[in-house]
């Protein structure tokens, strides 16, 4: 089964959207359709903890599945992952049961078109973690596009809902025209589109001896990335997609895709580039997390409070990574998972809120606190985890990720961690704000007017596997880190630089060249930056 389960994972919601798609709309055929797939789904990816085996050497994956498919140009079918992508495929498949149980009475109309939509972008999504071939990536990548823009055009909630939509598709789709052709040409490249043999050649400074063209390559993959976590300034989509899309799809919006390809490709095949734009990044990271809270504590709109968080704490990942110490790349990878979760939360606890009350509008509401106390009280809690509460989740990321800035061989990076130092309180303030707003206080217009409905027992399914995963992933971070570091390590690696050899003929020179200087380089072995404490 190790060798066929990744297949088997993607194809479970692909074929379960198809029956979908015969099926009839009446009743709840589409709800507990998709949350039969969906729960097989997850089941199948928690096979991948169970079996995945620690210590290996870095770079190598896991449960590879690889086949010959087209054979010019030569596209494979290869697939596999490590404990980066594993965690993230075992992440999706965990949210896509909550999206459908949040999702369950929402949608009354269109049930079908939206559940297999939505099930065809857990495919999008999945594949693109498990892919390792370019093409076989590229076209999970722009699948994870098409359903995403009809979603938000369809189910958005207010008539600016296909002015959202089409933003997203022009900002995702124009970078990824460019990806495309950074792909072809490392294509030409080298002969193969498959990532273990490109970073291979990328250690080895195989791909290409001219310079100008490499980091143009490079720009092409990280600027397609980028724009979807999204890095300021690039987040313009970032407001009116996440204010437009459905509670499910909103989950799944922001930040995993992008982040984890830059993770993947840019620092595998461009390492060099990505140093030598590290600190540029750094630098937008700490800009985008103080810009994200200044906006998001002026918002009386609770999704776009929302929406502006994200690009805080997706900001917060991006400084972590590209410090390339080790404690900033495990805190950068583990706050995905974290925000994944405390993130999916949020945007849960905002779609309850509004079946209720129909508003997001911090002045309508008021007072909820002694009418919802489960809800107030998973509120609350999902705010501490959000702004880094000791015990609970994003605690262990961010300090991670802050210890590794204060690490970085890079020109200001104490400014820029003192920059990401107020972005936490900052984050702490608005998000307490939010609480105070809302839960506290006198009743609003709305609230006075509108029957209280705590929690019922689909939401409270829906919101305790998230808040139980709060507190695991605080209390015992170390289960994950003993995997996740493996990849930190790795990436935290140095380059060698590349040293032009010049070839002369002289009475006290040889007139070869030695073999090992390759390509005009002498490859030397990469140092390991230096190791601060990691969890």
């Amino acid at each position: 089964m190790d060798h066929s389960i990744l297949s088997l994972i993607v194809l479970t919601p692909l074929v379960g959207a198809l029956v979908l798609a015969l099926l009839p709309d009446k009743g709840k055929t589409m709800q507990w359709g998709a949350l039969i797939v969906t729960l097989l789904t997850f089941l199948f990816t928690l096979h991948l903890p169970f079996r995945y085996q620690d210590g290996l050497p870095a770079g190598s994956f896991q449960f590879v599945q690889d086949s010959s498919w087209i054979p010019n140009p030569a596209i494979r079918y290869h697939v596999g992952v490590d404990a980066l992508g594993m965690w993230l495929v075992v992440l999706t498949g965990f949210l896509a049961p909550l999206g459908v149980l949040a999702s369950w009475t929402k949608i009354d109309s269109r049930k079908k078109t939206f559940y297999v939509l939505f099930l065809l972008q857990q495919v999008a999504m999945l594949g693109l973690f498990v892919a390792l071939d370019l093409i076989i990536y590229y076209a999970f990548w722009e699948m994870t596009l098409v359903p995403m823009t009809i979603l938000i055009a369809t189910f958005g909630r207010t008539k600016d809902r296909r002015k959202a939509a089409i933003k997203y598709f022009v900002y995702a789709f124009v970078p990824s025209a460019l990806l495309l052709v950074g792909m072809l040409w490392l294509y030409f490249k080298t002969g193969t589109f498959q990532l273990p043999d490109l970073a291979k050649a990328a250690a080895e400074h195989h791909i290409s001896g001219n310079g100008p063209a490499l980091w143009l390559c490079s720009l092409a993959f990280l600027v397609a990335f980028a724009v979807k976590v999204p890095i300021f300034p690039l987040h313009g989509w970032l407001k009116d997609a996440i204010c437009e899309a459905p509670t499910a799809a909103v989950m799944v919006l922001a930040g995993k895709t992008g982040l984890y390809s830059i993770l993947r490709f840019s620092f595998a095949i461009f390492p060099e580039q990505s140093h030598r734009v590290a600190p540029l990044m750094i630098a937008l990271g700490a800009i985008g997390i103080v810009f994200g809270s200044l906006i998001a504590i002026t918002r009386k709109d609770m999704k776009e409070l929302a929406a502006y968080s994200t690009l805080g704490h997706l900001s917060f990942v991006t400084l972590g990574i590209f410090t390339f110490t080790i404690s900033g790349l495990d805190g950068g990878i583990y706050q995905i998972l974290n925000h994944g979760i405390s993130g999916g939360a949020l945007f849960l606890l905002l779609g309850f809120l509004y079946e209720r009350y129909g508003t997001y509008d911090m002045r309508d509401l008021g007072g909820l606190a002694a009418q919802l106390p489960w809800m107030v009280t998973l509120y609350v809690v999902t705010t501490l985890s959000l702004i880094g509460l000791p015990m609970l989740n994003s605690f262990v990321g961010e300090f991670l990720i802050l210890s590794g800035s204060m690490q970085a061989n890079n020109p200001h990076h104490i400014l820029w961690t003192v920059m990401a130092t107020t972005g936490v309180i900052l984050s702490a303030g608005y998000m307490l704000l939010m609480i105070q707003r809302v839960f506290y206080g006198s009743l609003g217009v709305v609230s006075e007017r509108t029957t209280p409905h705590d929690l019922n027992f689909r939401e409270h399914v829906a919101m305790w596997p998230l808040v139980a995963l709060m507190l695991l992933m605080g209390v015992a971070s170390p289960y994950w880190m003993k995997t996740l570091d493996a990849n930190g390590v790795s990436m935290a690696t140095v380059p060698s630089p590349v040293l032009p050899v010049v070839a002369t003929k002289s009475p006290l020179t040889p007139s070869f060249v030695d073999p090992e200087l390759k390509a005009g380089a002498l490859h030397e072995k990469a140092t390991p930056a230096p190791e601060g404490r990691r969890y």
